[in-house]
């Protein structure tokens, strides 16, 4: 078992508790970085990251920092997107797919980060019920295919389009992402897409990382933590787009 998975997973977990952000965005990128292929990277991150967002819930719910009403519709959403794209797993060349993954997730992470960086652009709304589900349709699909989205993304749009104060976004991010990583992770378990050796290691880290991260929440502050977070996923972006795109030259 490596310390250093261990720490990666401390660090993750961490940032996690601390802003919501932070599981797939950072650790599929890392492992593949790390030279895990990118299916088992996907498959790996979803079952470490459905343990460490339990380990946020249930200790954002104490805090009272999470909106189960929002969650749940956009979850509802999501479980169509995860029918599709297990589906779509299945049928698809597996080195089609590793391509891909790394293509997607690429372009995904500068996006996000971009918007991210850009802070909010626009006036505060309610969301209706048919929006949050049809959100955590796309969001859904993401995730199925990247391991990238239930934090990042779901933080991204309550942020900058609804008017729960920040605690609430981390917390209801969280406990949204416990419903669709663990769904998700069962499908790639199902695939043979997961190394549970790393996984271990990933969760023994990242459940005191979550621990000292949620308990931090309130006195760190997250304008300029999830600046740094930004600038850090948007290297790994151009790093892993440019790295895939370079093999056509």
């Amino acid at each position: 078992m490596s310390l250093y998975f261990i720490f990666i997973g401390f660090v993750v977990g961490f940032l996690v508790g601390l802003t919501g952000i932070g599981g797939g965005i950072l650790m599929t990128p890392l492992l593949i970085f790390l030279g895990v292929e990118p299916i088992i990277a996907v498959g790996t991150d979803l079952l470490y990251a459905a343990i460490t967002k339990i380990v946020g819930t249930i200790l954002h719910n104490k805090k009272g920092n999470i909106n189960f009403n929002i969650a749940l519709k956009l979850f509802l959403g999501s479980l169509p997107a995860i029918i599709i794209g297990s589906i779509v797993l299945r049928l698809v060349d597996r080195c089609e797919i590793n391509y891909f993954l790394t293509i997607i997730l690429g372009v995904i992470l500068i996006i996000t980060s971009v918007i991210n960086l850009k802070g909010r652009f626009v006036k505060k709304i309610c969301f209706t019920s048919s929006v949050l589900v049809f959100i955590g349709f796309l969001v859904g699909l993401i995730v199925q295919f990247t391991s990238v989205g239930s934090g990042v993304l779901i933080t991204l749009a309550l942020t900058n389009f609804t008017k729960l104060s920040p605690r609430s976004v981390v917390g209801t991010s969280i406990f949204y992402g416990v419903l669709l990583t663990s769904l998700s992770a069962l499908s790639h378990i199902s695939l043979g897409n997961v190394d549970y050796k790393l996984a271990l290691s990933l969760i023994l880290g990242t459940i005191p990382g979550v621990y000292v991260g949620t308990h931090m929440n309130s006195n760190i502050p997250q304008d300029k933590l999830k600046r740094f977070i930004n600038l850090v996923i948007l290297f790994m972006g151009i790093y892993i787009l440019g790295v895939n795109l370079l093999k056509y030259f």
